[in-house]
């Protein structure tokens, strides 16, 4: 009977682990879980400081009437409902959908034609240093310059007399700032798109080119199956960063139109950043604090759900090289 019998195993010595539970982990995570909040937290309360409150604070502003001094009158969705039927608002909104949209188009279609055609150069660093210096001008020298190149005794005119052209248009009237601001903003923002577009394409291995080549690939096949698979987290990234910067585009605009009589810019060209900043600052009339902060929640909503929408149409599985 003795011989028939087995010995049981014993068990391991320590703590039992009990089912379900994970085990802690190296002691590199246990250094990592205890280095987060003394790194992160200061950031985070930082940011809540300067942004999550000042934006809950925003939204209770804009359903209150109020001047910026004196007690608040709760009004509810009244500055919102306002703000929809104010013609003005409404043509600054579509203004910036404009910059959004059609700018955007424009900008994204050349920058991604100059990076297919500058990806082969051989001083393709120089240009890129080239295009790129616009977009670190700041928008006064490209207002001032405006004013010596559209004038009518300025250099386009003086250009366009030896053509026949005897009445050029009035660049600078009212009606044509806004077009005039629109190509300014495909000028300027143009080269910095194309050099975060180069560095994406720039990162792919030179064999996947070779290998294309070998295959007897078209140009257009290599476009599709090669370059935007691999880069398309850069067109992303370049798409949500011209959404946020659009909707927030104010100095140009207020450089272009500022010297009008009034000694802000005309209405055919206002944004909706433009409208927000007029309606609480202007110092024409008693500053509506409600409705100023109503369009800026507008202008945050419309960013946000663009953003999560971009995101979400241009998400793709990682292509890993």
């Amino acid at each position: 009977m003795s011989a028939l019998t087995t010995k049981r195993p014993r068990r391991a010595s320590g703590p039992a682990v009990k089912p379900g539970l994970r085990p802690a982990g190296s002691s590199i995570d246990r250094q990592r879980r205890k280095l987060l909040v003394p790194f992160v937290g200061p950031a985070f309360i930082f940011y809540t400081i300067l942004f999550i409150v000042p934006a809950f604070a925003a939204v209770w502003i804009s359903l209150n009437d109020w001047a910026g001094s004196g007690p608040m009158t709760f009004v509810g969705f009244k500055n919102y409902i306002q703000v929809f039927q104010d013609p003005l608002f409404l043509k600054s909104f579509g203004n910036t959908l404009l910059l959004l949209f059609v700018v955007g188009a424009v900008v994204f279609a050349l920058a991604f034609a100059m990076t297919l055609v500058l990806r082969d150069m051989a001083a393709k660093k120089i240009v890129r240093n080239v295009i790129f210096f616009p977009h670190l001008i700041n928008a006064l020298v490209f207002g001032v310059l405006a004013g010596f190149i559209f004038n009518p005794g300025g250099m386009v005119n003086t250009l366009l007399k030896p053509l026949g052209v005897s009445e050029p248009p009035a660049w600078l009237a009212q009606d044509n700032i806004f077009p005039l601001i629109m190509a300014t903003m495909v000028m300027t923002t143009t080269g910095y798109f194309t050099t975060i577009l180069m560095a994406g394409v720039d990162r792919i291995p030179p064999y996947f080119y070779e290998d294309c080549a070998l295959a007897g690939a078209t140009a257009f096949q290599r476009l599709r199956y090669v370059i935007l698979p691999l880069t398309w987290d850069v067109f992303g990234t370049c798409a949500v960063l011209w959404t946020i910067s659009s909707i927030k585009i104010f100095e140009i605009i207020w450089v272009f139109g500022g010297s009008s009589g009034a000694g802000i810019p005309p209405t055919q060209s206002w944004t909706v950043a433009v409208y927000t900043y007029v309606t609480a600052f202007s110092g024409l009339s008693t500053p509506a604090y409600g409705a100023a902060t109503a369009s800026a929640i507008i202008s945050l909503a419309l960013v946000s759900v663009l953003v999560v929408l971009l995101r979400r149409a241009m998400r793709r599985d990682a292509i890993e090289f």
